[in-house]
This record gives C-alpha cells, structure tokens and sequence, in this order.
C-alpha cells in the first residue's frame, strides 16, 4: 500500500535516509515554468520523468521502465506532482512492478487552491528549497 506522506515527513525522510529517491512525475513544462524541488543538493537522489506526456496529455507508456532504471525494488521512492494524485497513480504503478517502499506526497508541488484561484501549498510555499526551471 502507497504510503501518504505530508512534506514534513517527505523531508525527514530524505534526509534519514540517504538512499531515498523522489521522483517528480509533472510535465516538462511544469518543471520549466513553475518550478522544480531541490533534494539535499543532489541530482542523483532527484529524478524527472513524466507520467502523462506534454504536449498531448496522454500516459507515459514508458514511465515505469524509465523511472525504475538503476533503483531496488526495496529503495524508497517518494513521488510529487502538482498536487498528489498523478503521483498517487505513478506509486500504485511502482507497487504494481513490484516496488516495496512506494511514498506519495499529498500536498504535491504547489498544493491545493486559495480562496482566490492561486495554488497556496506544496512545496513550492512551505519554505522546502525548489529552484526555477
């Protein structure tokens, strides 16, 4: 079962474990126009592939192979979207490959919307470092 985590426990997670990766399943334009998190200074902990493709918005057939690439099924691996439900679906599709530490990040990348219509939340505005793309 995908395990739903809050940033919080995203955050001490990466930190307490050195072998933990986040995957970030937005589009490519997500990452270049609104922003991309920084893990810990490291690329290698850090991985970028789509799970529904842009343009066109169709899945990503090639999601697992491509995610999974280099990682033990045993690995933690976090996943972020925009706000946690397209990583909720990348985590079951890790799970049903047969990954065993699967991890979704309910507030996503910039969470839900504000009385106004802006995105409030997620990462981007709980003070976690993240970078413009």
């Amino acid at each position: 079962m995908v395990a739903q985590l809050t940033l919080a426990e995203a955050r001490d997670l990466m930190s307490s474990n050195p072998s933990a990766v986040l995957i970030d399943v937005r589009t490519e334009a997500e990452w270049n126009f609104v922003g991309v998190p920084v893990v810990d200074g490291s690329d290698s902990r850090l991985r970028f592939v789509q799970w529904i493709t842009f343009p066109g918005g169709s899945p990503n057939a090639e999601f697992v192979p491509t995610a999974t690439t280099g990682l033990d099924q045993d690995q933690a691996v976090l996943f972020l979207c925009r706000s946690g439900a397209r990583s909720q679906a990348a985590a079951e599709a890790f799970e049903a490959a047969g990954f065993t530490s699967t991890h979704n990040i309910i507030e996503g990348f910039e969470g839900e919307k504000g009385p106004d219509g802006h995105r409030i939340g997620g990462w981007k505005h709980s003070g976690l470092e993240w970078t413009q793309g």
